[in-house]
C-alpha cells in the first residue's frame, strides 16, 4: 500500500503463488484510513469491494468485460494506481529485491523496509 506520492505505507508478504485479495483486510485496516482505494480487475469483486466501503473508502474498481453488473469508477482516480506501479519499479532497480537473494522471509521483508526507509529520506 502506497500514499498519494508513491511513498510506501504498509506491506503484506505472501507466496508467490497467492492472490493478494485475502489479505486486502489487513492492509485496509490501517491507522489512517484511506478516501479511496485503486485497485485493477482482478480485485473485481463485490467481497471486496464491502471490505473498502467497510473502512470508509471508496472503490476505485472497473469491472471485469464479463461481469454482469458493470459498475461506474472514477477514471481520474484510477489512473493513480500507477503510484503502486511505479514503486514496485523502483524496489526492482535493487538486484538483491528483484533477485529475491534472501531465502527467508523475514530477511526479504526487512530489505524492504529498509529499501521503504530510503523512500521516505528521500522525499
Amino acid at each position: 500500500m502506497v500514499d498519494g506520492l508513491g511513498r510506501p505505507l504498509d506491506f503484506v508478504l505472501t507466496g508467490g503463488q497467492a492472490h493478494d485479495a485475502p489479505v486486502l483486510p489487513q492492509l485496509l485496516n490501517h491507522r489512517t484510513p484511506p478516501l479511496a482505494v485503486c485497485a485493477d480487475k482482478a480485485y473485481d469483486s463485490q467481497h471486496v469491494r464491502q471490505a473498502i466501503k467497510d473502512e470508509g473508502a471508496v472503490p476505485v474498481i472497473p469491472c471485469r468485460i464479463n461481469a454482469k453488473n458493470q459498475k461506474t469508477y472514477n477514471k481520474r482516480l484510477y489512473r493513480e494506481r500507477n503510484l503502486v506501479e511505479r514503486f514496485f519499479c523502483r524496489m526492482k532497480d535493487l538486484r538483491r529485491l528483484s533477485q529475491r537473494f534472501d531465502k527467508l522471509a523475514r530477511n526479504y521483508l526487512a530489505a524492504v523496509h529498509l529499501f521503504s526507509i530510503r523512500l521516505w529520506l528521500s522525499y
